[in-house]
């Protein structure tokens, strides 16, 4: 299928989202930044609210955004459908006592966040970015730009390389960043300039390391997009661009755009899917309309989620690890997820309204399902379904390269995923 004008601006508009996003913390205030400048109110946590019918918020919890937009006729029971994403993604995470090195090289102390491909990291220009928390209490974004390095042991001294490579977590995963003394030298330094502030005022910091290289489209026809972060800002792109074209004006269910952190950890904070976020904006936004606790049972009774996050594409050169028939592939439409065990919260009834969307928004769709053989991986559809007692429904868009730091989606996916988020909006 031709990659539309459409997809290919979707892409490239992904792509600056991504460069914007080199963090949790930066992707929120992306989301944010965004969506206030298509209209939404910003609205802080410790502050009384005035939300009203036809109104449009954002909130950012840490590195997790939430927001929605309310229709006119909007009571006590209107029902929310929310589509949930999430924010991190696999890699690495600055150490406290942050600088070391050895041998006249400076290197960066960092802890593995999540499960990432590890030698997918080796000789790349990579950027620090994440959270400062300071002496006079606030908290800023930094930045580095493109500053640390793996470097990978050359061939000649490792001959074995090219039959099976292993990195030690510890002792190879420690990026070069300088060279000179690291009593000397201070990493936090690097951080502090990017964000206009001194070292000295740092008090604590969450700080990640990114891949600085921009997505791209390329291949035949135009149909690939290689990028970081994929996993997942590419959902909460999709969810970003669909809620801004809501019109508030028609009725529908309340919209809203969850998108977590933490959820390559287990989703377990605050901040994360099995935390408490949701279910605490979801009880201010009933509130506000007016909701009883018997109202609000049955809003939610009527509510969906719409867990998006991305899934495995068919990998020609490992086809044994797929399912030997439901095989999904770049360029052919998301994909519902489907798993016995509950690992993924899709039943026949989400089925049925998933493929209602999708007619919908005149989208093909896809199934996935893990090989017997082949464990499979959770999200956080089964979390915010226990959780909240929400139906929720697992999908999202196949990718390859999945938790590298540079992975495979196909362009058109990327906007049908958008545009099924849009007719998921609208009811």
């Amino acid at each position: 299928m031709p990659v539309t004008p459409d997809a290919l601006a979707h892409a490239e508009d992904l792509a600056d989202f991504v460069v914007a996003s080199p963090s949790s913390y930066h992707a929120a205030a992306e989301v944010a930044r965004r969506l206030e400048n298509a209209g939404f109110a910003r609205l802080e946590e410790g502050d009384a609210w005035e939300v009203t019918p036809g109104g449009r918020y954002v909130v950012v919890r840490d590195g997790a955004a939430i927001a929605w937009t309310v229709p006119r006729d909007a009571t006590a029971t209107t029902p929310a459908h929310v589509l949930g994403a999430h924010t991190d993604s696999p890699g690495f995470k600055l150490k406290p006592q942050p600088t070391t090195g050895s041998k006249g090289w400076l290197q960066a102390a960092v802890e593995v966040y999540g499960g990432p491909l590890l030698n997918s990291w080796l000789d790349r220009e990579l950027r620090l970015a994440g959270r400062l928390a300071l002496a006079d209490g606030r908290v800023v974004l930094a930045d580095t730009g493109a500053l640390l390095r793996l470097p990978q042991l050359a061939i000649h001294l490792d001959r074995d390389a090219n039959t099976g490579l292993a990195l030690d977590k510890q002792f190879q995963t420690q990026p070069v960043w300088g060279l000179g003394d690291p009593t000397q030298e201070d990493i936090l330094a690097e951080l502090a300039e990017s964000a206009g502030v001194t070292a000295s005022d740092i008090r604590g910091y969450d700080v990640v390391i990114a891949d600085t290289a921009r997505g791209a489209v390329f291949g035949k026809d135009r149909a690939f997009f290689a990028s970081g972060r994929l996993d997942d800002l590419a959902s909460v792109h999709a969810g970003v661009v669909a809620l801004e074209s809501i019109d508030t004006a028609a009725s529908g269910p309340i919209a809203i755009l969850a998108a977590f952190d933490h959820e390559e950890l287990g989703s377990n904070s605050r901040s994360g899917a099995a935390g408490p976020f949701l279910e605490d904006i979801l009880g201010r936004v009933y509130d506000a309309l007016g909701a009883d606790a018997s109202e609000r049972r049955r809003a939610l009774s009527a509510s969906w989620c719409l867990s998006s996050d991305v899934g495995h594409s068919v990998h020609p050169n490992y086809v044994h690890k797929h399912d030997p028939v439901v095989q999904p592939v770049l360029g052919s439409g998301p994909i519902l997820k489907l798993n016995a065990n509950q690992r993924y919260a899709t039943d026949a009834v989400g089925s049925a309204a998933w493929r209602d969307w999708c007619d919908s928004a005149d989208v093909v769709t896809q199934e996935f399902v893990s090989n017997n053989n082949v464990r499979c991986g959770s999200t956080i559809g089964p979390i915010t379904a226990t959780r909240l007692g929400i139906r929720t429904v697992d999908v999202g868009i196949p990718i390859l390269s999945m938790h590298s730091a540079r992975e495979l989606a196909g362009v058109s996916d990327l906007h049908d995923l958008a545009r099924v988020a849009g007719a998921f909006f609208a009811g």
